[in-house]
C-alpha cells in the first residue's frame, strides 16, 4: 500500500450493510442472517468485508443489521472488539430498530445509510465505502479510493466480469473505454456487453465509493424523487449516471492474490449449493481462496479449542482425513473423512464414512453413518447408521435436496424422522 492509498483508507469509513436474509439458503438463516452464516472452518461470511477493510487500512466501520441478528452481534461482539478509540479507531454496530421512528426497518439499502446520517457525521468521514456483507473475497478497498479520488468520479462502483446471460441477477454496468458507466440497470434480461467482449459483461459487487458530503446530498436529492425505494442500485446509482460522474472499478485491480491464486475469487454463496461447492473448494490441492496468506489475514473470533483429534487404528475402524480441513475441537474418532471440511468441536463416531461434508459447529456423527455431499448445520446430531447422499427420493422426502444432490441436515429435519 503506497503513502496515498493509506492516506486516503485514513479519511475512509466503511458502511457495511449485514441486514439480509439470504432466503435461497432456507432453513440455514432460519436462525442466523447470511452475513453471520459459517464459511471456511472457523469464519463467518461478515469477516471477509472486515478483514478487507482493516487490511486496507480503515480504522471506522459501521455495521447495519437487521434480520434475525443476534447470531452477528454476538459474533462481532466478540471477535471485532480490538477497536481503540484513542487511536481513532472504531466499530459500530447499527440495528434497524436503533432509530426511533414510525418504521424502524430499513427500507433498504440507502435507508439503512441515511437513518445513521447523523453517526456517520459524527465521525467526519471524507469518504464512505458501502459494502455488502454477505460475500467472499479479499480486496484492496484503498485501492479503489484512490481511483475514485483519481478519476474525479462520483461515485465508483466495484464490478466483477462475468459471463453477460449470467448477469441477470446482478445491477449491470455498460461503460465506455474509460471505465465510465453509461448505463446501471438492475437484474436486466438482456444484459449490456463489456466493451470489445460482447460475451461478457460487467456486474455489481454492492461495493461503491462515495466523498460523504456528496453522498447525502444525491441521496437526499432521490428521496425527493416519486417511487423512491431507498435503494443504491435502483434510485442512487442511476440518477448518478444520468446527472454526475460514474465510474465502474474491475475487481480484478483491487484483488488480493497470492501466487497459488491464479483467478480473482468472489463469491455470493447464497444457495445451498453454492455454500457446500465454494466450502468443498477449500480442501482442494491448490484451492482458488488461499486463507494461508498471512499477509491478508482474514480476521475473526476464534474459540479456544484443543487441537483436532484421530484416535483408532484398525482396519474399518481408522480415524483418518484426505483431502479434508479439520478445525480446532474436533474428534475423529474411527471415521473416515473424504473432502470434508469440519468446523470446531465436530465429532464423528467409530464406523462413520463422511464424503463431501460441511459439517458446522459442534455437529455430532454417530456410529456407522454415511454421508455424501452433505451440510449438516449447527450443533445437528445425526443418529447412529443414517445414511444420506445414496438414495435421492428417499434423501428429497427426509432432508431439503438441491437439485444438484447436495442434501442440508437440521436438528427439526432429524427429529421428524421415524428411525
Amino acid at each position: 500500500m503506497n503513502r496515498k492509498s493509506q492516506r486516503l483508507a485514513q479519511q475512509t469509513m466503511a458502511f457495511v450493510l449485514a441486514g439480509g436474509r439470504g432466503s435461497r439458503l432456507y432453513e440455514l438463516t432460519d436462525r442466523r442472517a447470511k452475513p453471520a452464516m459459517y464459511f471456511g472452518g472457523k469464519s463467518r461470511i461478515i469477516d471477509f468485508p472486515l478483514s478487507n477493510a482493516v487490511n486496507s487500512g480503515i480504522r471506522r466501520i459501521g455495521v447495519a443489521t437487521q434480520y434475525k441478528a443476534h447470531s452477528l452481534i454476538r459474533h462481532l461482539q466478540r471477535g471485532w472488539s480490538f477497536f481503540r478509540a484513542e487511536r481513532n479507531e472504531s466499530l459500530d454496530i447499527l440495528p434497524a430498530s436503533q432509530q426511533m421512528n414510525d418504521e424502524n426497518w430499513y427500507k433498504g439499502t440507502a435507508d439503512a445509510v441515511a437513518q445513521n446520517k447523523d453517526i456517520i457525521e459524527g465521525y467526519g468521514p471524507k469518504y464512505i465505502v458501502i459494502l455488502a456483507g454477505d460475500h467472499i473475497y479479499k480486496q484492496d478497498y484503498s485501492l479503489m479510493i484512490k481511483h475514485h479520488v483519481e478519476s474525479g468520479a462520483d461515485v465508483t462502483v466495484g464490478c466483477i466480469e462475468v459471463p453477460r446471460m449470467e448477469a441477470c441477477g446482478f445491477g449491470v454496468m455498460a461503460v465506455d473505454t474509460k471505465d465510465r458507466i453509461l448505463e446501471f440497470v438492475e437484474k436486466p434480461q438482456d444484459p449490456p456487453a463489456m466493451p470489445n467482449d460482447p460475451d461478457r459483461a460487467l456486474a455489481s459487487m454492492g461495493i461503491y465509493v462515495f466523498k460523504t458530503e456528496y453522498l447525502f446530498k444525491i441521496m437526499a436529492e432521490c428521496a425527493a424523487n416519486p417511487g423512491y425505494t431507498h435503494d443504491f442500485g435502483s434510485d442512487v446509482i442511476p440518477q448518478i449516471v444520468r446527472e454526475g460522474k460514474a465510474v465502474a472499478h474491475p475487481f480484478s485491480r483491487s484483488c488480493v492474490r497470492t501466487v497459488n491464486e491464479e483467478v480473482p475469487y468472489w463469491r455470493d454463496v447464497g444457495t445451498v449449493d453454492a455454500f457446500w461447492q465454494a466450502n468443498i473448494d477449500l480442501t482442494d490441492f491448490h484451492p482458488e481462496l488461499d486463507l494461508y496468506d498471512t499477509e491478508w489475514p482474514i480476521w475473526t473470533y476464534s474459540e479456544l479449542t484443543a487441537p483436532a483429534k484421530f484416535i483408532h487404528n484398525e482396519e474399518g475402524r481408522r480415524g483418518s482425513a484426505v483431502s479434508s480441513m479439520v478445525s480446532g475441537g474436533c474428534i475423529v474418532s474411527g471415521s473416515s473423512l473424504e473432502q470434508c471440511l469440519l468446523f470446531t468441536g465436530v465429532r464423528t463416531h467409530s464406523f462413520s464414512q463422511l464424503q463431501g461434508v460441511v459439517a458446522m459447529p459442534y455437529a455430532e456423527i454417530n456410529r456407522n453413518a454415511r454421508l455424501t455431499n452433505v451440510v449438516v448445520d449447527r450443533g445437528v446430531c445425526i443418529p447412529q447408521g443414517l445414511v444420506v447422499g445414496e438414495d435421492a427420493a428417499l434423501d428429497a422426502k427426509r432432508f431439503r435436496r438441491t437439485d444438484n444432490g447436495i442434501c442440508l441436515i437440521t436438528q427439526p429435519m432429524i427429529d421428524r424422522l421415524d428411525l
